[in-house]
């Protein structure tokens, strides 16, 4: 069991939540609010995704990170940033006979475009999605290749940044291993991500299926999304491991409750202590996870 647990917040995420919850984060200075009010509520991490305030989608713009990252240090809070670097892996594929007739959501760059935004803000975490993914019951994939993970784990390293790897699936742990092995990252945060169709089931078993093939002494977090965001958060911290919760996960705090991100955070330090952990400071944090010192 791990009995100090860092809390990362994810607090808005990229998906179609706007019109599902009464208070998604959109525009810049409310995913910095949001991100705020995560760290007044005792989150260690703030992930941040940023949205185009005209319609809620997800967005790759610098400016908009720029302005998230702006506002939450004008706000004086401690608080360690982790920005997505997910964003452009999308891919729609065409309906029927006709699938390279590729759909209106695809959003498919290259591996530094999707870092352009770590590279000009160098936010202490940026993350890495660990492989290709069938996202949901429709035609979308999530794509990333390991030429492309490659070209980016490079990248991430040369900007002297802590990359957090997205583990979505064994086989997206097992590159990450690979990737370590061929000296592209260096003491990574590896991210279990549980829940979401069609990867990794958010049960027992395939957590520890997972937590058995990390590194040994790594730092390791892991989550479920929807009412599966408070047991594996627990599941997590009996294995050793920290946690994430947030609305990019979960839009509710009980049934008929709309969240926020700091209910959220709340209720998931409330469960640590039921267990008689501690949640770590962002302070805390940098050390566990080898960061720089907050200038």
């Amino acid at each position: 069991m791990n009995h100090n647990v860092i809390i990362t917040c994810a607090v808005t995420g990229a998906g179609d939540t706007v019109d599902k919850h009464p208070a998604i984060p959109v525009t810049p200075t409310q995913i910095a609010a949001a991100a705020v009010e995560a760290a007044h509520a005792g989150a260690t991490v703030v992930h941040c995704h940023v949205r185009d305030p005209k319609t809620g989608k997800g967005s790759r713009d610098p400016a908009l990170y720029r302005e998230v990252m702006e506002h939450i240090k004008a706000s004086g809070v401690d608080v360690i940033v982790n920005l997505t670097a997910g964003m452009g892996g999308d891919l729609e594929i065409g309906p029927g006979e006709r699938p390279t007739d590729f759909g209106p959501n695809t959003d498919l760059v290259g591996p530094l475009t999707r870092l352009v935004h770590v590279a000009e803000l160098l936010p202490d975490i940026c993350t890495l999605d660990c492989g290709t993914l069938n996202f949901g019951d429709g035609d979308t994939i999530y794509v990333s290749t390991p030429a492309a993970l490659r070209v980016g784990a490079k990248r991430i390293t040369e900007l002297g940044v802590k990359a957090e790897l997205e583990c979505f699936d064994t086989g997206n742990l097992w590159f990450s291993n690979q990737m370590i092995k061929e000296g592209l990252l260096h003491d990574p945060i590896f991210q279990l991500c549980l829940g979401i169709p069609w990867g990794a089931p958010a049960d027992t078993i395939t957590m520890k299926a997972m937590v058995d093939n990390v590194p040994a002494g790594a730092t390791w977090a892991a989550f479920g999304i929807g009412r599966m965001q408070m047991p594996m958060a627990a599941q997590a911290i009996l294995l050793g491991g920290h946690v994430r919760v947030g609305l990019e996960d979960n839009l509710w705090l009980d049934r008929g409750v709309a969240a926020s991100n700091g209910s959220l955070v709340e209720r998931v330090i409330k469960l640590i202590e039921c267990m008689g952990a501690k949640p770590m400071t962002p302070a805390q944090g940098r050390v566990r996870m080898g960061l720089k010192p907050r200038g």
